[in-house]
């Protein structure tokens, strides 16, 4: 790699509303603190974080450059474009890491494919965070990102990962619109074998956080309001 580039840092952000420092290390303020150019999800939010980081930076003298689903491809090249100058670039993801169930994932492609050197920074990831938690098979897991809206597609697609889970010892991780949360802990209790656990894991890192794994039966009886809070799912048959 050219040591004249830019580098491409993927900086990671809290998963709330609460202060980054809580739960980033040092070594993320230290590079916002020293990168000007940013490529982000959302300009509004991406800049709140960034004062909330670092006060006394100058939002003036920020570029931001714009991924998100309304973003053309043909548009990416440019944004790595100081750093084929020199210039480090830090991409931010709305929550959490970037490149993780995260559009920041074709910049990071299209870096390696520039020959420029990519460094992730260390920050919560509420996929990780919810399997560490989870008490289930940590060495062998899938995500599989969102399940179908459509209820008899879904109740398929929950019973072909129960056999899987079963089959493959493997943890199979999924998460929901937030508003429709509370929809499918009541599916996954319903569809899945009694015995079946049921990661549930909740606004992570937040006051508010829960986590708790149970069976499916167990579900049934002990309810939880999970509407509008991120949530990530996770099942296992044993």
């Amino acid at each position: 790699m050219n040591s004249t580039q830019g580098k491409l840092y993927l900086i990671p952000t809290t998963l709330g509303d609460n202060a980054p420092l809580e739960v980033l290390p040092m070594s993320v303020k230290k590079i916002i603190e020293l990168t000007n150019t940013f490529i982000v999800e959302n300009e509004k939010t991406a800049r709140r974080f960034i004062k909330k980081i670092s006060s006394g930076k100058s939002q003036a003298d920020l570029q931001i450059f714009h991924l998100n689903k309304f973003t053309d491809a043909i548009e990416l090249p440019e944004f790595l474009e100081p750093c084929l100058k020199g210039i480090n670039v830090g991409l931010l993801s709305e929550a959490g890491c970037p490149g993780v169930a995260d559009p920041g994932a074709d910049i990071v492609k299209l870096a390696h494919q520039k020959n420029i050197k990519v460094v992730p920074l260390v920050g919560p990831s509420s996929i990780l965070m919810a399997m560490m938690s989870s008490g289930m098979n940590g060495q062998r897991f899938t995500f599989n990102g969102y399940l179908p809206i459509d209820k008899g597609e879904r109740k398929k697609e929950i019973k072909r990962l129960e056999r899987l889970s079963y089959e493959q010892n493997q943890s199979q991780i999924f998460i929901e619109t937030p508003y429709r949360n509370n929809k499918m802990i009541e599916d996954l209790s319903h569809v899945l074998e009694k015995n079946t656990n049921i990661c549930v894991a909740c606004d992570i890192t937040l006051p508010s956080e829960f986590i708790k794994t149970q069976s499916a039966m167990e579900w049934t009886k002990n309810k939880v309001d999970l509407h509008k809070r991120p949530t990530i799912f996770i099942i296992h048959k044993d």
